[in-house]
């Protein structure tokens, strides 16, 4: 069931949404969280699909803000809302309200976002796209008890995440961190499996891309040894390599489906690592709604701190040419210093 509404208020769509829930025969609110979803008009399809298959493990009141750009100042003075509900079938399993915003209520969306919240129920907030550097001071940010951004989608992903650090406010997460949870559940029982101690380790993945710099600092944190960035053509994340006193510990995923787990005397073994669909990365975010002081460690590791040990524990080939040549150098001068002996020699035996 959709309803449009041109031109309206927050009343008028508390309303709507209460005639609608009649009209299909399910009065009871039935809902645990509100979902806003902020974003533009050319991701929204999206995201709002995300959302809906997530709703599935998690009934929820969506709430997609669309903020649309005026062209002219004669519209950007103007203030309107425009909404559109959508109830049962078209809403999955809860309820959903597209918001369009335009004009000067543009800079007012939590206004208009406040009065359409659950009552006593938690907040999710959620930047698909152009998420603000400081989530939990955004207007919208400080409604939520929990703030979910994706840096993969930032234009500079790697100095996005050096903002999220300074910025970190419990309740932040990020998409990018998401998206590792297998890779760290996997490298972590590999580790129980095995009674060793990890002296290095590194992570290889494709350029630019915040969940490779995310698990490389998660790995320095946790084990206090120094972590190598390495490069890939992807998809994503590629290959793990811990050095143990034990042997190596290799987690290589090349096609971005499936993955091999190598041990040290252990066989090998194929690993299922499928690259997740955003609707199971929302999914997972929905369960948990407390901080993750787990990715608020990992984040302020710094992305300095992980260059800076890794170049401390790398060869230098300065050092490494300088010993090659002194080996050259003695073993040339060994015939030459037995050639200058046998003369002495011989005129001792004379």
């Amino acid at each position: 069931m959709k309803t449009d509404l041109t031109d309206t208020t927050s009343s008028k769509i508390n309303k709507a949404l209460v005639l609608g829930r009649r009209a299909i025969g399910t009065p009871a609110v039935g809902m645990v969280l509100t979902l806003v979803i902020v974003t533009d008009e050319e991701n929204a399809y999206d995201a709002l699909k995300a959302a809906n298959e997530a709703s599935r493990e998690h009934p929820s009141r969506t709430l997609v803000v669309i903020k649309r750009v005026s062209r002219s100042p004669r519209d950007r003075a103007k203030a309107r809302l425009d909404a559109e509900v959508r109830l049962g079938a078209d809403a999955s399993t809860g309820e959903t309200v597209v918001l369009r915003l335009y004009g000067e209520v543009v800079d007012h969306a939590q206004s208009v976002v406040l009065p359409l919240l659950l009552p006593d129920a938690p907040v999710v907030v959620w930047w698909p796209v152009n998420s603000p550097t400081d989530p939990a001071n955004d207007p919208l940010g400080a409604l939520a008890q929990r703030r979910v951004t994706d840096t993969y989608a930032a234009e500079q992903p790697i100095q996005e995440l050096t903002d999220r650090a300074d910025a970190y406010t419990p309740g932040d997460t990020d998409l990018s961190w998401t998206r590792i949870t297998p890779w760290r559940s996997m490298l972590a029982a590999a580790l129980d499996q095995v009674a060793c101690k990890v002296t290095s380790a590194e992570v290889e993945g494709e350029e630019f891309n915040p969940s490779v710099e995310l698990l490389a600092m998660w790995l320095a944190d946790r084990l206090k040894v120094p972590v190598r960035r390495s490069r890939s053509a992807g998809p994503g994340l590629t290959s793990v390599r811990m050095e143990t006193d034990a042997g190596p510990i290799v987690l290589d995923r090349p096609d971005g489906s499936l993955a091999t787990l190598s041990i040290q005397g252990q066989p090998d073994r194929a690993v299922a690592l499928k690259r997740r669909e955003t609707a199971e990365l929302i999914a997972e975010e929905l369960r948990r709604l407390d901080p993750d002081d787990t990715y608020a460690s990992a984040l302020r590791f710094g992305l300095e701190r992980l260059d800076e040990e890794a170049a401390t524990t790398a060869p230098e080939p300065e050092a490494a040419e300088a010993v090659v040549v002194e080996e050259v150098t003695e073993a040339e001068e060994t015939p030459k210093r037995a050639a200058k002996k046998a003369p002495a020699k011989k005129a001792a035996a004379r």
